[in-house]
């Protein structure tokens, strides 16, 4: 390992003098990288030095655990969905579903989204905030196997929602998060 390290540390060297016997430094293109890769080892050194001669506080870091505590709704819903490109498409999906149809099938089948419909449009277990807003929203006012009787407009598409169930979130006290909250804190100022 120490020859490889070493081999490649050689092949570096080698490789960056002849880029500069060639003049290849003094290229404007080459030279505004450089600049800018100086500007960001000089920008991110800042920021370290910020958070080191500033660190968080206990205080800082349990408001903000409690807002995102606050903002996870205190429930986390088991849903899935169904994602066509028009509304009119979606009102057939849930006439579909109406009727009979199987919701994993038909997912499967119609979901533009590559993601859940291998598995019959399962979203999994997630508080509602992790949704855009319109599906949050029509996920909240679901009852336990309901299906959304119109369809949900989003940037993504039209959504064809159905709650399968939901339950209290399992949120981590302040002291199990700290760790996590602090390091969170701290890489709002990091660039990289």
């Amino acid at each position: 390992m120490r020859n490889q390290i070493k081999d490649t540390l050689i092949t570096r060297e080698v490789l960056a003098q002849e880029s500069a016997r060639k003049g290849l430094d003094k290229n404007p293109d080459v030279l505004m990288q450089l600049d800018l890769q100086r500007e960001e080892v000089l920008i991110n050194a800042f920021l370290q030095d910020y958070v080191k001669t500033h660190p968080v506080s206990d205080e800082v870091m349990k408001k903000e655990y409690e807002q995102v505590k606050a903002e996870s709704g205190g429930k986390e819903y088991k849903a899935r969905h169904i994602l066509v490109e028009t509304e009119a498409e979606a009102k057939q999906v849930i006439a579909q579903l109406k009727k009979g149809g199987s919701f994993e099938k038909v997912a499967a089948e119609k979901s533009k989204d590559t993601g859940s419909k291998g598995q019959g449009g399962n979203l999994d277990w997630s508080p509602a905030n992790r949704y855009v807003p319109p599906f949050a929203q029509a996920l909240g006012k679901l009852k336990k196997g309901q299906l959304t009787d119109a369809p949900v407009q989003s940037q993504f598409g039209w959504h064809v929602i159905r709650l399968d169930d939901e339950r209290v979130a399992k949120f981590p006290s302040f002291e199990e998060a700290k760790p996590r909250s602090r390091s969170k804190c701290s890489n709002r100022w990091s660039t990289s």
